[in-house]
């Protein structure tokens, strides 16, 4: 029996190979446009490098974790403003709107003939030309909230005969431009406004405004000629000192009652609006200020 089991063993044994090692496929790296791998390249960079090493004779251990390493240097670099871009690429153009906020433009860009809303808050303008808007008559709203405008040429709005919502808020302006006859709001607070950087009739006509926003200007008075349409008036931390009956009244006209006002703001001015009841008869609500 043990003859035929040591039998079998020297047939049989000699028969079964063993499997082949697991060869795992070598990972491919590809660089964008290019027909050739970056695991061949490395290879033969690693290969060419060993030989010069045996010609040389010394033995030393090549680092190949240098070699897949790229050049840190390209993302070091900082990421730049470029204002030269066209509008729609340097601003988000969407549906009528244009977003320009916080790129750090000095003068409006040159907009597409569809606009209808443009947001250009918190940049560095300086100064608004008639070109500027000469060829949108579409605008309906403008936001120039937190620029550095100094000056606005005459005309540069009037034209717009669509704009309802007009903001230059938080700017540096000494007077008021002429402002577009179907305006619904305009905001001007926190500039550098004094009285006679208004004229006497720049919100007459403007018989649609309802919200008006001055506060933490200059004024030493309150605008005149207010329209009967506006509803609310923010006049608060300016350096207004009187009032007249005639100022939100009629003084003529003792049945006269403002029917559309609802909040006029006088807080942080040096006037004591207790001292100047009648200019107030008309109102329903009384005006937040200092009374005593």
């Amino acid at each position: 029996m043990k003859t035929l089991q040591t039998f079998f063993l020297f047939v049989f044994v000699p028969l079964v190979n063993s499997a082949p090692p697991i060869q795992q496929e070598a990972l491919q790296f590809y660089e964008y446009d290019t027909d050739v791998t970056m695991g061949s390249l490395i290879q033969q960079d690693y290969e060419m490098q060993s030989k010069d090493i045996r010609k040389d004779g010394t033995n030393v251990s090549l680092d190949t974790s240098l070699i897949l390493q790229g050049d840190d240097s390209e993302r070091n670099v900082q990421p730049t403003k470029d204002t030269n871009l066209p509008t729609c690429l340097l601003c988000v153009c969407l549906s009528g709107s244009v977003y320009c906020e916080e790129i750090d433009i000095e003068a409006v860009p040159p907009l597409p003939k569809e606009t209808a809303y443009l947001y250009a808050r918190f940049n560095k303008i300086k100064r608004i030309a008639v070109s500027d808007f000469a060829d949108i008559p579409t605008l309906r709203r403008i936001d120039f909230s937190g620029n550095r405008i100094e000056e606005i040429e005459d005309g540069a709005f009037s034209k717009l005969l669509l704009l309802e919502e007009l903001s230059l808020a938080e700017n540096r302006l000494l007077k008021l431009p002429v402002l577009p006859p179907k305006l619904t709001t305009f905001n001007a607070n926190q500039n550098r406004i004094k009285s006679r950087g208004i004229k006497a009739n720049a919100f007459k006509k403007l018989t649609n405004l309802a919200y008006l926003y001055l506060g933490h200007n200059a004024l030493e008075s309150v605008p005149l000629n207010l329209p009967e349409s506006l509803r609310i008036l923010h006049l608060q931390y300016n350096n207004i000192t009187t009032i007249t009956d005639d100022t939100f009244c009629k003084s003529n006209n003792t049945r006269y009652i403002r029917t559309h006002m609802d909040e006029i703001r006088m807080e942080g001015n040096p006037i004591l609006l207790a001292k100047h009841v009648n200019a107030f008869s008309c109102l329903r609500t009384l005006p937040v200020g200092t009374y005593y």
